[in-house]
């Protein structure tokens, strides 16, 4: 046989050979490659849903100062919760991220640096907690409506329920509604009539709180 037939057959059973062994090693290689850094994206996605849940980036900017206040109102352990509680109130946006204006001088708008919204913010809810008797529910619901909440629950059961909250916004509604000053911010509180705060705002604030300390929710 001549050898330049002889190397042709070589190089072709060779390359006949890459076909049928080589190859389908390489793109099983390749295969594991992709999906090993699809995992470890997916990780890493996971990883980050379950630290910071729904809570926006202009909300978590104010992480440092909210728990600086929390922890000197000795109230730390509820730095999550008050992140939760800014993301409903503004989603970090605005100079009182808070929305403590009212609570601090009667009137939206007066405060209008993010420190002093979230010092005196933070100073209310833990004095409402503190109040409430550590009943979350009930000191975020009177964060909205206003420390009297927590007298009306006192008066009608001694336990925050979601009747007593659209009670109280109703009775609240009937009383202010010629001021002109409020109206239902929820389409659902007009069959209520419970147009004053917000009726479903313990549910708003735990909904960004959805993968914070479930054990804390039940102290």
């Amino acid at each position: 046989m001549p050898k330049k037939k002889a190397k042709t057959k070589f190089k072709q059973a060779l390359a006949g050979s890459f076909l049928k062994y080589g190859l389908p090693i390489i793109l099983f290689i390749a295969l594991m490659h992709i999906i090993t850094i699809s995992n470890i994206g997916e990780g890493l996605s996971s990883f980050t849903n379950s630290t910071e849940g729904n809570i926006s980036p202009q909300v978590l900017q104010y992480e440092e100062e909210v728990r600086k206040y929390a922890e000197e109102e000795g109230i730390g352990e509820y730095t999550n919760l008050i992140l939760a509680l800014m993301m409903q109130e503004s989603g970090g946006r605005g100079n009182d991220p808070m929305q403590a204006s009212e609570s601090l001088c009667g009137s939206v708008g007066c405060i209008d640096d993010p420190e002093l919204s979230i010092k005196h913010g933070v100073s209310y809810f833990a004095n409402t907690l503190k109040k409430a008797d550590e009943d979350i529910k009930l000191a975020l619901q009177s964060y909205n409506f206003g420390a009297g909440f927590i007298d009306y629950v006192r008066n009608h059961g001694g336990e925050y329920t979601q009747e007593l909250a659209i009670q109280f916004s109703a009775k609240m509604y009937e009383e202010l509604a010629h001021t002109g000053e409020y109206s239902c911010i929820r389409e659902e509180a007009v069959q209520y009539d419970a147009c004053y705060g917000d009726i479903y705002y313990v549910d708003a604030v735990l909904g960004y709180y959805e993968d914070g300390d479930e054990e804390l929710l039940n102290t």
